[in-house]
């Protein structure tokens, strides 16, 4: 096979939808056979798939040709939901209305309105800093559920592992490294609690099995026998978690 030169292509494109300019990020993949248009749950900006002997001026060609299409896709996308005041999230897979607790110190407490029965996570401070202690909460929340999963299923399947990561990755809910260092989504943490412990099955088995081989699904079900139960949900559900609190 010979080698070839392939130019470097730039970070973002425009395409013109007629009523606005659309920013489109361009991402070379030496493996893929064809140009492919998608929009990435949780990210706003579309992304273009360029294969190895791809042009910029193909990608340009191609984005002009499929703006129709881009343009229903961005009409239809729900709305993301920002961690402010009176907003909605879920936590463990209920809802939480996020209220100001009126205290200047102090930590985030799920409380509950007794009236209408609604939870509620209590924050504390200026409304303007709901962003960060919002995801501050999920995040502690989110390391101690997972800490608390790999704990048991490690010791259940007799294996160690190095570390845990939590990550916002938009493309995977988990990872785990040749050296036994797992990585998890803190938006977990937003589905239902068994959801959650099937991505720490799934990335404790790899400890064991580094690839999705029968043996390895064989693993994963006996640590998580809810497996096709939580993958189906994810499926469904699991792009809505990265519509709550983008920056």
């Amino acid at each position: 096979m010979g080698f070839f030169a392939t130019k470097a292509l730039p970070e973002f494109i425009e395409v013109d939808l007629g009523h606005r300019q659309q920013r489109i990020r361009l991402k070379r993949n030496l493996r893929a056979k064809r140009y492919i248009l998608r929009m990435p749950p949780g990210d706003p900006t579309p992304i273009i798939t360029v294969p190895a002997r791809g042009t910029l001026k193909t990608a340009l060609d191609f984005a002009s040709r499929h703006a129709g299409w881009l343009t229903e896709k961005l009409n239809s996308r729900p709305a993301s939901i920002k961690f402010e005041e009176n907003a909605r999230i879920p936590v463990r897979g209920v809802l939480h209305t996020l209220r100001a607790s009126g205290k200047l110190r102090g930590l985030a407490q799920v409380d509950r309105e007794e009236e209408a029965g609604e939870l509620l996570l209590m924050l504390p401070g200026e409304t303007q800093s709901f962003h960060r202690k919002t995801k501050d909460f999920l995040r502690k929340i989110a390391k101690q559920d997972i800490e608390g999963h790999v704990e048991r299923l490690t010791k259940e399947l007799g294996r160690g592992y190095h570390s845990i990561t939590l990550r916002d990755t938009k493309s995977r809910w988990g990872s785990c490294s040749v050296d036994g260092k797992l990585s998890f989504s803190w938006r977990l943490v937003m589905a239902p609690p068994d959801i959650l412990e099937y991505v720490a099955a799934h990335e404790v088995a790899h400890l064991a099995k580094l690839d999705h081989s029968p043996e390895f699904w064989q693993i994963c079900e006996r640590l998580a026998p809810h497996t096709k139960q939580a993958q189906r949900w994810l499926k469904e559900h699991g792009s809505q978690l990265h519509l709550y609190g983008q920056d």
